[in-house]
């Protein structure tokens, strides 16, 4: 890569890395809907100008955008922040990890990939077992509800890209983006009027809520696609294999989460496992061109 591209690489490691100890703050003190509502308003008011030019395609595919904008953003945003008011940043940042595992698997189920190997189910079973470790090492959640919306989360992120891949090809990304995030916050809108707060948030959970509108949403899509067009998209989907660490480091030195042996050794865990089990092995049959290019648009800024 370029050297450009190195540093849009580190950028984007660092800003998506971000979002859920920004979630975490914000959440202390407003609803998740507020949340979800703050960040894709600013969002799509910064976006909107750049994508004008290319939203006659998007209303061409209206219903599938409207699909794709429920699962990436208004779901998986809202079960996020709602999460993160029992469970650290931390663990968020690492269980969202599971990700592209889970979109390998609806990816084979849906005929975009052949079949699963040996190594990518090995793969699997090591992230379960990095998981379990997660909570053997002290980061625990308030329940088991919080882990269920966590997976949750992964799913829609994992089912939103066969949605792009099958019926939004050819869709530019830009005008698609931002017309997701007018959606989602048209439809948070009047959920975040109803759990809006009674007294003035702090400057901190404000402050928190304009970064992840502006720098985590709005700046973060215009870097990737910066980072598509200069790298390639296998090359920038990596990114995912960083935010985890990004995520984890944070939430240990801003935010006090818990941080022991166990903890380290279940985050490897994790992170080798679901390298591994996106990853095909030499004797694996590589997946076709549908494949390919679900891949490249799998990764998605939290």
């Amino acid at each position: 890569m370029s050297r450009r591209a190195w540093i849009l690489f580190v950028a984007m490691s660092l800003i998506w890395g971000v979002p859920y100890l920004l979630i975490s703050q914000a959440v202390a003190e407003v609803s998740p809907a507020v949340v979800v509502f703050a960040r894709t308003a600013i969002g799509a008011v910064v976006l909107l100008p750049f994508a004008l030019r290319g939203m006659r395609t998007v209303w061409q595919h209206r219903w599938p955008v409207l699909v794709f904008a429920l699962l990436e953003m208004v779901g998986a945003w809202f079960l996020l922040s709602d999460a993160e008011r029992f469970i650290t940043s931390s663990l968020a940042g690492l269980l969202i990890a599971f990700a592209p595992v889970l979109a390998l698997v609806v990816a084979r189920l849906i005929g975009l990939e052949k079949r699963i190997g040996t190594l990518r189910i090995v793969g699997l079973v090591v992230a379960i077992g990095g998981v379990a470790a997660l909570g053997g090492g002290g980061m625990e959640a308030s329940g088991p509800w919080p882990v269920i919306e966590m997976m949750l989360v992964a799913v829609c992120y994992a089912v939103a890209p066969q949605v792009a891949a099958t019926r939004l090809r050819g869709v530019p990304t830009l005008p698609l983006t931002a017309a997701c995030l007018s959606v989602t916050a048209l439809i948070s809108a009047p959920f975040a009027a109803l759990s809006w707060p009674a007294e003035t948030p702090s400057g901190l959970a404000i402050g928190s809520l304009v970064l992840l509108g502006l720098v985590c949403t709005a700046t973060a899509f215009l870097l990737f696609f910066r980072l598509i067009a200069d790298a390639g998209p296998a090359r920038a989907t990596a990114i995912a294999y960083v935010n985890p660490v990004v995520a984890l480091a944070l939430g240990v030195s801003l935010h006090g989460d818990p941080l022991t042996p166990l903890i380290v050794v279940g985050a490897v865990l994790v992170l080798a496992g679901v390298f591994m089990a996106t990853r095909s092995s030499l004797h694996e049959t590589e997946p076709g061109p549908r494949a390919s290019a679900h891949a490249e648009s799998a990764q998605s800024p939290t």
